[in-house]
Order: structure tokens, then C-alpha cells, then sequence
């Protein structure tokens, strides 16, 4: 559906094809089924973490999460399932990741539970962005601020 924009009162009113949004953004949108089975994959996961869609689809969320986080991950998404609660709605996560070359990401996210036809939790859709610059900057000047320190330490003793 294209988008169209009406204007009424000084409101703006679009109609919003979200599928094309989706695909068009910049931070990865990845949405896993109840049992954690990637079921959709934008364009951006495919920049992020390597995987093509049709690599990623059908696949469980370990593809992307580093070996020593997934029992913990498993266990609280197994959670998040049967109860229907997640603190990460509106709280940002950040945690390890993995690329498809084998390298460790830094990445951000919140999540979205989507419900079923039955009122349970049906699905997890998360929005995801990769901070692992930002993170390796801010390990670089936390380095250099411990240096400093022990530097000036030193000068006073």
C-alpha cells in the first residue's frame, strides 16, 4: 500500500505501508515464533549480523548469540513466552552478539511480544541496533582514563 498524507484540522494523516517501513529501517527488526525460531528478518539484520534472510529464517536465535550467553537467553525468553512479561519493552537490553564471520558484536534492543489467537505470547519481535563501535570507543577511553589515573598515582607518590 503506497503511503498517502491527508490533511485535516492541521493533523497530518498517513496511511503507512509498515511493511515497506520495516524493511527500510536502519536497525535490524528480527521477530522469533513461541519456541525462538526466526520468522521474520529485515534487510538491516542482514547488515548486522551477516546472515542472509534465507540463511536466518527458520533458524533458532543461538545463529546470533554467542555460546556462553544461550542457556541464560533460553531460559529467560522460555520465561517471557509463558508469562507474558518483559522488563525489555521499554528498557534497553545490551548484550553480546555474534556476526556470521564469527566476530563478537555489541548490540542494543527492545522487544515486543506479539500475541497469538489465544491471547498468549505467540512471537518476540526485537529492534535492534549495533553499538559495537560506540562500545570499543568507550573501552578505549575507559582504558585511557585507568591509565591516567595510575599515571597521576604515581606522580603523588
Amino acid at each position: 500500500m503506497p503511503c498517502s498524507i491527508h490533511h485535516e484540522e492541521s493533523i497530518v494523516f498517513m496511511n503507512i505501508d509498515h511493511q515497506e517501513l520495516i524493511q527500510a529501517m536502519g536497525d535490524a527488526v528480527v521477530v522469533a515464533d513461541a519456541e525462538g525460531k526466526i520468522a521474520y528478518w529485515n534487510p538491516a539484520a542482514t547488515r548486522i549480523f551477516g546472515f542472509a534472510e534465507d540463511e536466518a529464517m527458520g533458524r533458532p536465535l543461538d545463529l546470533i548469540i554467542p555460546e556462553r550467553q544461550r542457556a541464560r537467553h533460553n531460559e529467560g525468553y522460555a520465561k517471557t513466552v509463558a508469562t507474558g512479561i518483559t522488563r525489555y519493552g521499554t528498557s534497553l537490553l545490551r548484550v553480546p552478539a555474534l556476526h556470521k564471520d564469527g566476530r563478537r558484536l555489541s548490540i542494543a534492543f527492545t522487544v515486543a511480544l506479539l500475541s497469538g489467537e489465544d491471547g498468549g505470547v505467540a512471537g518476540v519481535a526485537a529492534v535492534i541496533r549495533d553499538e559495537t563501535a560506540r562500545f570499543e570507543e568507550d573501552q578505549k577511553l575507559r582504558k585511557r582514563i585507568a591509565e591516567l589515573e595510575a599515571a597521576s598515582a604515581q606522580q603523588t607518590n
